[in-house]
């Protein structure tokens, strides 16, 4: 059944490679062969030539499409395989073979770098490397591009050209419109394009997606220097995520030879290049000397397109001036023929002269007779209304603080659930002493110290372990709340680069003294980014404790993709009315501390909450029984 659901996916990407030619393929007599129908579905047909998954730890998972050209010579067009169940494109880090190669079962043809890991792409079949179309360093291969061309019969290799695999494999070289050149001009040369033609043998490491959230990381330090020996497990540098610091390892031996992205390096896309390897020592000043030089040509052309835009924006004609641009223009003196136009028609907009202002990059208008002739007192106001502005503008100072990727991450993932999550607020107080009494037992009694905020975890989960509804997360693609098996309470840490939430997981069958131990080792790593994937992905159920601030109550933002968070705030003393035992009320002193629970209404209602809420108080009355 998994070997189905693999399959189908690599299959439906060669089958856009016969379709794209023709609607439907003839049999042949060497071959047994799909046929596609006008609706694009398969009929149940088989064929060699379409090779089914093989299983190997560490091996691609790969197909092959059997073509007839019109002189009749077998060819097979290998597309970028679908290595994972969430790869949509790869990188080809290295070619094991050479066209004209000969090629055997289990032969390594080159080596994928996919979302997950850099792979080695095998050989199915026997025969020759005819055509390389993809070469090596190629970066963002979509899946099921074919990427080589291979044949039974050496004497064929001659017979396959790059043209006629275009045409029969289906696959169009997009050409570029007048826009997308001028696109293409506008656009700044990237740092990663890397020219790897004149290097020599080399693998080319890409930004890791270490987690699956990750879009991009920064280079947090280099643990090898250029021109270090490397071994397998050898950690390269240290990487921080969206969710911790991270070590990135070594998979193979070699030298380090180039560092691309260097010791601090921000928002660096997966997949873009931050090193280069080679096997050799004797190859480490080649590839240090062709990449400098291609950086020197990079910055050249970013010179020249400076120099473009500057050009084109000197040569700006504005159409239309609002009146508050009017009024900035007079005042500064400024030449309008200059400025850069954002509005619509070619309207020059109060925030076009303002943002020429800060530039400083000021055209003054030229002087007329009729300016010269202005009074003296005009221009003492101007001089005046000047330097007030400047001294406004001092005043004004202000610090850029950086951001880290994690509190960036946060940001958006904050915003993103209080827009699309509905929450529900449910808020309630509990008595506290009995907690404080029994963590003031285990300490004098037992020797055994806890936290209030440990013995807080086991009364969470506890309850939701007696109200399984409320240990749940809504499915977006179902459409439905999915219960979930174990209760895996995430704690939030405050740490210098963000707030991070390490997962205690089956907190309802541990113990407070080994739940104790164990925040106290993931807060920990949390603090030092040490905290492993496992560690802080998932979690059914969170908890915020300000309760050591004078915080005392807040209502906290839920953590996607779970339905709710708890906030805690700090114990208050106040007086309330008790019954004696004499049946009269008499006031007494009780630690009040304050609840809020924040939920997902999709998956929580009012019933949900109130049982949940119910059984907190239950469990906080009756502190004791937790030991049980």
């Amino acid at each position: 059944m998994a070997l189905s659901r693999l399959r189908q996916p690599i299959i439906s990407h060669s089958l856009r490679i016969l379709t794209s030619s023709t609607r439907s393929i003839s049999r042949t007599p060497n071959s047994r062969i799909y046929s596609v129908v006008g609706n694009g579905n398969l009929r149940p047909a088989s064929w060699s030539g379409l090779t089914g998954v093989r299983d190997r730890p560490l091996k691609s998972k790969w197909i092959d499409v059997k073509f007839f050209s019109s002189s009749d010579f077998p060819h097979e067009v290998l597309g970028m395989p679908a290595l994972s169940p969430t790869m949509t494109q790869g990188n080809i880090a290295k070619w094991r073979k050479k066209e004209g190669d000969k090629i055997a079962v289990g032969d390594i043809l080159c080596e994928i770098e996919t979302d997950k890991a850099t792979l080695e792409f095998e050989s199915l079949e026997e025969g020759f490397l005819a055509k390389i179309l993809v070469p090596e360093g190629s970066k963002d291969v979509p899946v099921g591009q074919p990427i080589a061309v291979t044949v039974e019969d050496e004497s064929d290799i001659q017979n396959v050209s790059a043209a006629s695999v275009g045409g029969e494999s289906g696959v169009e070289e997009k050409k570029p419109t007048h826009q997308d050149v001028a696109d293409e001009e506008s656009k700044p040369e990237s740092t990663s394009t890397i020219d790897t033609s004149d290097l020599p043998p080399h693998a080319v490491l890409g930004m890791p997606a270490l987690s699956p959230t990750m879009n991009q990381g920064n280079i947090a330090k280099w643990n090898k220097k250029e021109g270090d020996k490397i071994e397998v497990g050898d950690i390269l540098c240290e990487i921080e995520t969206d969710k911790a610091t991270l070590e990135f390892e070594s998979l193979e031996e070699g030298y380090l030879a180039k560092i691309v992205a260097p010791e601090g390096s921000k928002e660096v896309a997966v997949g873009q290049p931050i090193a280069i390897t080679v096997e050799d020592a004797g190859d480490i000043e080649a590839v240090k000397n062709s990449i400098s030089s291609s950086s020197v040509n990079q910055k050249e052309k970013a010179t020249q397109q400076g120099t473009k835009s500057e050009v084109k924006t000197q040569k700006n004609n504005t159409s239309r001036i609002s009146p508050a641009a009017k009024l900035l223009i007079l005042e500064y003196g400024l030449d309008a023929s200059t400025l850069n136009a954002t509005g619509p028609h070619g309207t020059l907009l109060k925030g076009d002269v303002l943002s020429a202002i800060k530039s400083g990059k000021l055209s003054p208008k030229p002087a007329s007779s009729k300016a010269k002739a202005s009074s003296s007192s005009q221009s003492h106001q101007v001089a005046a209304s000047q330097e007030s502005k400047s001294n406004l503008k001092q005043s004004d100072a202000y610090e850029d603080f950086p951001n880290s990727q994690i509190r960036k991450v946060i940001a958006k993932r904050l915003l993103e659930s209080k827009q699309n999550t509905p929450h529900l607020y449910l808020s309630s107080d509990v008595t506290l002493d009995p907690l404080l009494s029994l963590r003031k037992d285990l300490k004098e009694q037992y020797d055994v110290k806890v936290s209030v905020n440990d013995i807080i975890i086991k009364v969470v989960a506890a309850a939701l372990r007696n109200v399984p509804e409320a240990n749940a997360y809504w499915n977006e693609e179902k459409g439905e709340a999915i219960l979930c098996d174990s209760v895996d309470i995430s704690i939030a840490v405050a740490t210098e680069k963000g707030l991070m939430t390490p997962i205690l997981k089956n907190a309802d069958h541990k113990t407070i003294s080994a739940i104790s131990s164990e925040v106290k080792e993931l807060a920990a790593k949390a603090r030092e980014g040490k905290l492993k994937p496992q560690e802080f992905q998932g979690g059914t159920f969170s908890i915020s404790n300000l309760g050591m601030y004078p915080v005392d109550k807040f209502c906290a933002i839920i953590n996607p993709p779970q339905a709710c968070i708890l906030a805690v705030g700090r114990g208050i003393k106040v007086v309330e009315p008790v019954i004696g035992a004499d049946g009269i009320e008499k006031p007494s002193v009780a630690t009040k501390l304050n609840l809020t629970l924040s939920a997902d209404h999709r998956v929580f209602d009012g019933k949900v909450g109130g049982a949940f809420l119910s059984a907190l108080q239950s469990n906080f009355s009756d502190i004791r029984r937790l030991l049980l």
